[in-house]
Parts: structure tokens; C-alpha cells; sequence
């Protein structure tokens, strides 16, 4: 019997944990100990954001078929319950248990003789004092980092998961769409943010790892500016960054708006960071090396002499996610050597910073890569710029 929320089925998780042990098995660990929360989704179905305030780990041997242990808090044990189908759970009472040597025992009756542990020591979940406890009761074994290995596992999508990045789209796309109407001279951004959060949550959007970003007029170079109670005004540039979420699946609107006619500085800018865009997107097609596709985005941008202040890279892979962070392993940008293949779904951006001019412009959305080619989800993507 599923669990009552299960999001995907057992077959579907299964086949992820072999290919999880395929892949750890070449990189020459033993163990699993993942301590990630959307590892913990996507190979047990367990769904919880709180390992950033509770330990959690999932804990497997590779080179076996037994099945994984999922040990977490026992205030929460019920959300393993309602979503995973791993049957072994294990409960510590925080502060009075020790977590780190429970975990060390649950690898030892895996199998686990000392060989390397993996781990992903990136995860926002493992902070430097649970690293160096986990550290002391796994001794003298190494723990090394397999953020790469499990997390490349979700860079292409199966079919039921771009079902739910394509209705996390949906969401957004309405977001996007009460955005237009909200963004009016008067309003406050945050009551722009309300607006449109309220949108995605009553058509039935799942919470997002990222607070919405929304900055208008001066503060639109930050780049990651959360609203604040500043008043817009007639003519003020106003930069959007949200996602909506569907079981757990991220679709990110980036687009940036006028609210009335701005000035012609803020105008020139924005056809600067809109042709950056659109060359980068021209570069996107099956087998593109992804370090290109970022200096192909720069071409107008250094054409323009601006390119000191395109300080983002210019995409990153997105899907699966919980708070603090959306943003998965694919990186598009310089300094990366994987190449794009259909299944990937990715936000691209361009992004103009200038901090003397206050004035700052962020363009794009979230793309998934087909067969034939890009296709745009969400986002506002190479149009003119928008006055509303």
C-alpha cells in the first residue's frame, strides 16, 4: 500500500536508489549516508523540509539491495510515515539521543566495514558542528563528498516529474499575471509580493525554498532583494524572481517591469540585458557545452561595454527543492564542463548590476531542453520591456 501523499511510486523510487548505488559504487564508497532533504525525497519519498532544523539522514549500502533506514526526529515521524515507502524508520528524541552514533550504528548493520562514506557535505542541512559529531562516531572512516553524484542523479527529469515542474509553471505563471495588475504607483512591494503569493497558494502551490524577490526603482541592483515596504513610483523599474511549486518541483518567473514609462537610461539597459538573454538562449541546444552558452550570453553585454556588471551567472539547473536554496547542481555558467541534453530543465537569466546608475535589470524564466529545442515555461523571456 502507498503512503497516503506518496508523490511517486515505489517503482520509480526504487529504480533512483539503484542508479544512486551504480553511481556511488563507480566513485568508490560503501555507505550512503545522505543527510540532504531532497535526496531523502527523491530516492525515499520522504517529504519534510526540517533537516535544517533536525537531523535527519537516510542511510543505505551500496554495493547491497537491502533497504535504506530513514532515521529522523521523532516529533516527525509522521511525515515519514504519510509520504516514504522505506518501512525501516528509526526515532532519537533530540538533545537526549545521540543522533550521530545512532547513524553510525544503522551503517555498521548495513554492511559498512570502513570504506568511504558518502555524504553531501554542500547540503545546507550539514553544519560544522553535526559534521564534526558525525565525524568522531564514524572514525576512522572517511567521509567524503557525494553531493555531485547524488544530486547529477536529478538533472534529467522523468515524465511524471516534468508533470509537476509544468504545474508548478502554472502557478507561476498566475503569480506572474496578479504581478502585472498589482504593480501600480502607490502599492508597496510588499503588498505587490502579497498579491502574488496569494495568487500561486489559493490555485495550490507548495511552499518555496526561496522567499520571493521583488525590488523596484533604487534597490533593483539587488539581485536577490526581498521586498520591502518601499512605495512604488510612476516610472520605477520593478525586477520579479518567484517560483511556483508543485510536490516539491520548482518553475522560477524571472522578469523585470516598468511601472509607467521610465526613464531612457533604464530603457537602454534593459534591451542590453534582454539581446544578452536571448543570445544566450540561442545558444541552448542538445549537446552545447554549458561554459559556452554563458560566454555566448555576454557577447552583446561586452558589445556594450558593460560587462563588469553582469555579476550572475547565467543559469543553473532547478526542479526538486527545499528552503534555503532551489538551485541544483547543473551550473550554466564559465568554469563548468557538462553539456546540455534533453530533460533538463534550467533557469536562464541576464543580469545587469549597476550600483552608480541605481539601476539594475534581471531577465529570463525557466527553460526545459526537448528534442527539437528550448522550450519556455515561465518567465517573462526576450520580449520588450514591459510597462504596465
Amino acid at each position: 500500500m502507498s503512503p497516503t501523499y506518496a508523490a511517486f511510486s515505489r517503482a520509480e523510487h526504487q529504480g533512483r536508489l539503484a542508479r544512486a548505488r551504480e553511481k556511488l559504487g563507480e566513485a568508490g564508497f560503501e555507505v550512503c549516508i545522505s543527510v540532504a532533504p531532497e535526496t531523502h525525497y527523491y530516492l525515499a519519498g520522504y517529504d519534510a523540509w526540517v533537516g535544517v532544523n533536525s537531523p535527519q539522514a537516510l542511510v543505505f549500502s551500496v554495493g547491497g539491495d537491502d533497504e535504506p533506514t530513514l532515521i529522523v526526529r521523532n516529533v516527525d515521524t509522521r511525515l515519514a510515515t504519510e509520504t516514504s515507502w522505506v518501512s525501516d524508520l528509526r526515532s532519537y528524541q533530540l538533545f537526549a539521543d545521540d543522533f550521530a552514533s545512532l547513524v553510525a550504528a544503522v551503517a555498521r548493520e548495513k554492511g559498512w566495514t570502513g570504506g568511504r562514506i558518502a555524504m553531501e557535505l554542500s547540503s545546507y542541512t550539514l553544519n560544522a558542528a553535526l559534521y564534526a559529531e558525525l565525524s568522531a562516531a564514524l572514525a576512522p572512516g572517511e567521509i567524503a563528498d557525494a553531493t555531485r553524484v547524488l544530486g547529477d542523479l536529478r538533472i534529467i527529469k522523468s515524465e511524471t516529474e516534468m508533470a509537476y515542474v509544468r504545474e508548478a509553471a502554472g502557478y507561476a505563471n498566475q503569480g506572474l499575471a496578479v504581478a502585472r495588475d498589482a504593480l501600480r504607483a502607490g502599492t508597496t512591494e510588499i503588498e505587490v509580493a502579497a498579491a502574488l503569493e496569494d495568487a500561486m497558494r489559493r490555485s495550490g502551490s507548495d511552499y518555496w525554498a526561496i522567499p520571493t524577490e521583488i525590488s523596484s526603482g533604487p534597490r533593483t541592483p539587488g539581485g536577490h532583494a526581498t521586498p520591502r515596504a518601499r512605495v512604488i513610483e510612476t516610472g520605477d523599474l520593478a525586477h520579479f524572481e518567484f517560483a511556483g511549486v508543485s510536490h516539491r518541483y520548482h518553475a522560477t518567473a524571472v522578469h523585470t517591469m516598468a511601472c509607467g514609462t521610465p526613464g531612457a537610461r533604464a530603457a537602454e539597459l534593459y534591451e542590453v540585458a534582454r539581446a544578452s538573454l536571448a543570445a544566450g538562449i540561442g545558444a541552448c541546444r542538445p549537446g552545447a557545452r554549458v561554459a559556452d552558452v554563458e560566454v555566448a550570453s555576454l557577447v552583446p553585454v561586452r558589445a556594450a561595454g558593460l560587462e563588469a556588471y553582469a555579476n550572475m551567472r547565467f543559469g543553473y539547473g532547478i526542479g526538486l527543492a527545499y528552503p534555503p536554496v532551489w538551485l541544483e547542481t547543473l551550473q550554466i555558467s564559465r568554469g563548468f564542463d557538462e553539456t546540455l541534453v534533453p530533460g533538463m530543465v534550467f533557469v536562464l537569466h541576464a543580469y545587469l548590476q549597476l550600483d552608480h546608475e541605481d539601476i539594475g535589470i534581471i531577465q529570463g524564466g525557466t527553460w526545459t531542453l526537448t528534442g527539437e529545442g528550448l522550450e519556455q515555461l515561465v518567465g517573462g523571456g526576450d520580449v520588450p520591456l514591459e510597462v504596465v
